[in-house]
C-alpha cells in the first residue's frame, strides 16, 4: 500500500535523516560562513544549498543520473571539475588559517584568502552543491525505492519525497548556522584553536574531493 505514490514513507524518513546528518561539503561550508559572518551570512550559504538541491532534484527526475551512465566521459569531466573545486576551496582555507595562525594581528582579522571562500555564500554553496555528480546518481537510486511505479501520476510522490527530504535540511543547516555563531564566540579570542578549526575545514574539503575524484558509477 502507498501514500500517494510512496511506498514505505517511514522507511525513507528514517534513511532521509541519516542522509541529511552525514558530514558532506554543503553542512560544513555553511557552517563554516556562520561561525565567520554570523546568521544573515549562514542562510545565504543555506539558500545554495537548496537551490542547488532543487536543482539536482529536477535533474535526477529528467534522467540525469541515466545520461552520465551513457556518456561516462561526460561524468569523468564533471567529476574532475567537483574534485578540483572543492580542493581549491580546502587549500585556499588552509592557507588562510596559516596566515592567521602566523599573524601578531587580532584574532579577529579574517585573512584575505580565508575570507574569499566566505564571501557571496550564495553562489559558494550553490556552485559546491552542484559539482557532485554522485549526490544525482545517489539521489537517484534512493528515491526509485520509494516511488511506486504503478502510481498514476509519477510527479506527486516524487514532490512527495523531495519535500520531506528539503524540510529536514532546512532544520539540519539552522542547526548548524546558530551552532557556528556560538562557536564563532567562543573561539573569536583563541586565534590557534580557530586557525586550527579553519585549516581542518579545509582538510575536510580536500577529503570530499578526493572522494569525489574516485567516485564511480556503480
Amino acid at each position: 500500500m502507498s501514500f500517494y505514490g510512496v511506498t514505505d514513507i517511514w522507511t525513507y524518513v528514517i534513511g532521509a535523516i541519516g542522509i541529511i546528518l552525514l558530514p558532506g561539503p554543503n553542512s560544513i561550508y555553511v557552517l563554516s560562513v556562520a561561525a565567520a559572518r554570523g546568521v544573515k551570512a549562514g542562510y545565504q550559504g543555506a539558500m545554495g544549498v537548496f537551490v542547488g538541491d532543487t536543482i539536482l532534484l529536477l535533474l535526477t527526475a529528467l534522467g540525469a543520473a541515466s545520461l552520465l551512465r551513457t556518456y561516462p566521459d561526460l561524468f569523468i569531466g564533471v567529476k574532475y571539475a567537483g574534485a578540483a573545486y572543492l580542493a581549491w576551496v580546502g587549500l585556499n582555507l588552509i592557507w588562510g588559517a596559516i596566515q592567521k595562525a602566523r599573524s601578531p594581528e587580532l584574532a579577529t582579522e579574517v585573512p584575505r584568502e580565508s575570507a574569499a571562500n566566505l564571501q557571496h555564500p550564495f553562489k559558494r554553496a550553490l556552485v559546491i552543491s552542484l559539482l557532485n555528480p554522485k549526490a544525482i546518481l545517489f539521489l537517484l537510486s534512493f528515491f526509485v525505492q520509494f516511488i511506486d511505479p504503478s502510481y498514476a501520476r509519477p510527479a506527486v510522490p516524487f514532490l512527495i519525497l523531495s519535500a520531506i527530504i528539503m524540510v529536514f535540511s532546512g532544520i539540519y543547516l539552522s542547526a548548524l548556522i546558530f551552532l557556528g555563531t556560538r562557536l564563532a564566540q567562543a573561539f573569536r579570542a583563541r586565534k590557534r584553536l580557530s586557525a586550527t578549526l579553519s585549516g581542518g575545514v579545509g582538510g575536510l574539503f580536500i577529503w570530499f574531493g578526493s572522494k569525489l575524484a574516485t567516485a564511480t558509477l556503480h
